[in-house]
């Protein structure tokens, strides 16, 4: 298991990244704003187009730190790819198994039965916690909905079928999500999921938490040698981290989604944070990106037991903790993948 390390987020525009001794200097208008010792750091996030030196890129690569880069408003642009780790056995069972419809089908429906699971306990701890704020009714019944889509995966024989069991379920998922939202209602509201773009606050903030998400378990998967982009839910597509989409399934809900709440109702976010555009898309401004930035930074470390391994982790270790059981499937140490089953 690796060490869950820091992860340096750059969200200034117009910085750019070089490589000063053992250090990564985040520069602008040749002026150093922070300095930061690679021994540090796990991975770095940069949003903006200026970019980063081949030397940092080189030696991001050889010390198997990630280096991704967005947009300012969150769109996944490229990232370094090193040396692979882990060993080309690994990855080849992989690809075989993308390519094996049967074997393939096994690990999306445990993949989304961890989804749907996972669901379903947001909503029902929600009515725990939060008893007479709530329509208790309402979210019960799509608590029950989503219990039974989770018995209709299990006897879901395609790809097909899976994929539209787990959409009906999101949709009542995401019917009563807005009755989680607890504070500022006039500014954080939730009718539907919208995306590219997201066209209001609640949006703009879980488009964003996605894609902390992605990024966290692509480097996860790259970390324990498998493909991030050959998947066995999402299909192949050029530039498409499809098995990291796989994973992050799992942790949308209890991780992302809770984290969005989080945010929203202890009112560490307001309408000024917010900008949109002619176009009607919603983002996030970039001092209040840095107030969710350090917020994840922080859910990260919060400790919960996994439930598979049974062992005291930090959530931010969740992630790996996932790439490495599939990992062990893949070489046969295991009967099946174990999603990542939150109560």
């Amino acid at each position: 298991m690796r060490k869950l390390l820091n992860t340096l987020y750059v969200t200034t525009p117009d910085t750019y990244l070089s490589l000063d001794g053992e250090t990564v200097s985040v520069q602008k208008e040749g002026i150093t704003l922070l300095r930061v010792p690679l021994h540090n750091l796990e991975s770095i996030v940069t949003f903006g187009y200026t970019g980063a030196s081949p030397a940092l890129m080189g030696t991001c690569s050889k010390r198997g730190i990630g280096l991704a880069f967005f947009t300012m408003h969150g769109k996944f642009l490229a990232s370094i790819v090193g040396e692979t780790q882990g060993n080309v056995v690994l990855r080849r069972t992989q690809y075989r198994v993308a390519d094996d419809d049967a074997k393939a089908l096994n690990i999306a429906r445990n993949i989304l039965i961890g989804k749907l699971h996972n669901e379903r306990w947001v909503l029902e701890r929600a009515t725990r916690d939060h008893p007479g704020r709530l329509d208790s009714d309402r979210i019960k019944r799509a608590s029950g909905f989503i219990a039974n889509s989770i018995q209709a995966l299990l006897e879901a024989n395609t790809h097909g079928s899976l994929v539209g069991i787990e959409g009906e379920a999101a949709k009542q998922y995401f019917s009563v999500f807005d009755e989680l939202i607890l504070n500022n209602k006039d500014v954080f509201f939730f009718r539907e999921r919208s995306r590219r773009p997201p066209l209001d606050n609640v949006n703009a903030l879980l488009s964003f938490a996605y894609v902390l998400l992605t990024q966290e378990m692509a480097s996860a998967l790259s970390a324990v040698g498998l493909d991030p982009f050959v998947g066995f839910l999402h299909k192949d597509r050029p530039g498409r981290r499809s098995l990291a989409l796989d994973l992050i399934e799992e942790f949308r809900a209890p991780f992302a989604d809770r984290f969005v709440l989080t945010l929203i109702n202890t009112r560490q976010l307001h309408a000024r944070d917010f900008e949109q555009q002619e176009n009607g898309a919603v983002y996030i401004k970039d001092d209040a990106r840095k107030t969710v930035l350090t917020a994840w930074q922080e859910r990260k470390r919060e400790q919960i037991e996994h439930p598979f391994l049974k062992e005291k982790i930090e959530w931010g270790l969740a992630l790996h903790a996932q790439a490495l059981l599939l990992a062990r499937f893949m070489r046969g140490d295991l009967e099946a993948y174990p999603p990542f089953l939150w109560k």
